[in-house]
């Protein structure tokens, strides 16, 4: 147990550092190592994906906490937003959540891939970010998009920043706001859907030892500490490093894991 707790660790150190450098959100990276640890120490193949995910939004919980909180501080969160989509999201994570406990790994992993190329395309052929002219939608419609937001975010295990920020640019909020918002908008999502990966997988048999529903405690403690604490640092060197290249690079190293997974879930 030591050693897969320091290999958490070290890869926590990792997710931190991207996160921190490149503004990504944790789960982009979190999901794919965690399948590969998961893998190494053959937890159960159909409970893998649904393990990873779990865990992965438990960590975001953490981890949108505080970076809201920082932006919070520097009156960028726009909270009037965070509370229109609130319901929204809480909705549609929990209900994704359900069903993610009913797909088959493979399935999940499907939309895992299809989700990294998306991301990593949009990264490689990243442009300068314009804003949009239309206004945000009224209550009904906040809560509609909320729900999509969450209903993705559980199914591919991150905070949702992916999709909200575009959401928030096309309909006018300047990208520094658009980001701090995101930042808060990860709580409900993590919050939800920790509870919705705890609550549908209490039932699943043949779960590895310390996991409680779909959520990996080890892992979970590992990664959150050392992400929390690298972070920062990998913010620091956005200064001292060229961000687009390494952005750029990476987006290529998520094409691969993309690969790896869609062939791993067809076969």
């Amino acid at each position: 147990m030591l050693t897969y707790l320091a290999l958490y660790s070290f890869f926590g150190i990792i997710a931190g550092l991207l996160a921190g450098l490149l503004g990504i959100g944790g789960g982009l990276v979190i999901v794919p190592i965690l399948v590969y640890m998961f893998n190494l120490q053959s937890f159960p193949p159909e409970h893998i994906m649904h393990i990873a995910l779990g865990t992965s939004l438990a960590s975001i919980m953490f981890t949108s906490f505080s970076s809201a909180m920082s932006h919070h501080k520097h009156k960028a969160v726009n909270w009037d937003i965070v509370k229109k989509v609130t319901v929204g999201i809480i909705v549609g994570t929990w209900v994704g959540s359900f069903f993610a406990a009913k797909i088959p790994t493979y399935i999940l992993q499907l939309i895992f891939s299809c989700f990294i190329f998306y991301v990593a395309s949009k990264m490689i052929m990243s442009s300068k970010k314009t804003l949009g002219n239309k206004p945000l939608p009224k209550t009904l419609g906040m809560n509609i998009a909320g729900l999509g937001i969450g209903l993705i975010s559980s199914l591919v295990g991150i905070g949702g920043g992916t999709i909200s920020v575009p959401f928030m640019l096309y309909h006018s909020v300047e990208m520094r706001n658009a980001i701090a918002t995101s930042a808060a908008i990860g709580m409900p999502i993590a919050i939800s859907g920790c509870i919705g990966y705890f609550f549908n997988g209490s039932g699943a048999a043949n779960l590895p030892e310390y996991c409680y529903g779909f959520i990996y405690l080890p892992a979970l403690f590992a990664i959150v500490i050392c992400s929390s604490l690298m972070a920062p640092f990998g913010a620091h060197l956005t200064h001292t490093l060229p961000v687009a290249k390494i952005k750029k690079c990476f987006a290529f190293l998520l094409l691969f894991v993309g690969v790896r997974m869609l062939i791993s879930a067809i076969l």
